[in-house]
């Protein structure tokens, strides 16, 4: 298993920037291969992605969430193995450090030398930098989700 780790510092407050991260169904604006996330429900998002030419659909299950501080998630189905967190830090009153932590597990040949050769690494870093231009082009977010999701909690919450 894979650990990648990239933080960035964006030029809005704390809670815009946490609450665009809620927004799962933007993440195709600014995360590289990803072609469409699908919110079921608050704790649950489907997946398409075409990275290399191959194309993966999976499904993650947020397993933690509190309001302008985290969001834990693992994957539950599909052939993609990873679990993540991402965590909000106030700067100051308009800047907000963001640090995304991911654990992946590449299948298959190519996703494997693309992991030694450092791939992953130099992707999640531009996802991270498009997120940081995302945020402060639009200067707001594009809505939000405040909920509180704990881990063991069972079954979903509507949106």
């Amino acid at each position: 298993m894979s650990t990648v780790k990239e933080t960035v510092e964006v030029d809005v407050p704390l809670h815009t920037a946490y609450n665009q991260w809620t927004q799962f169904e933007q993440f195709p604006h600014f995360m590289e291969g990803v072609e469409e996330v699908r919110q079921l429900d608050a704790r649950r998002n489907h997946w398409t992605t075409k990275i290399g030419g191959v194309r993966r659909e999976f499904d993650t299950e947020i397993v933690d969430q509190l309001a302008d501080e985290r969001i834990t998630w693992r994957t539950t189905s599909g052939d993609t193995s990873q679990r993540g967190s991402v965590r909000f830090e106030r700067v100051d009153d308009t800047h907000t450090r963001v640090e995304l932590v991911m654990d992946m597990e590449p299948s298959g040949a190519a996703e494997k030398a693309g992991d030694l050769l450092g791939t992953i690494d130099r992707r999640v870093k531009g996802d991270m930098k498009r997120f940081k231009e995302f945020i402060e082009e639009r200067g707001g977010e594009s809505g939000a989700w405040r909920g509180r999701l704990r881990p063991g909690d069972t079954g979903t919450t509507p949106l």
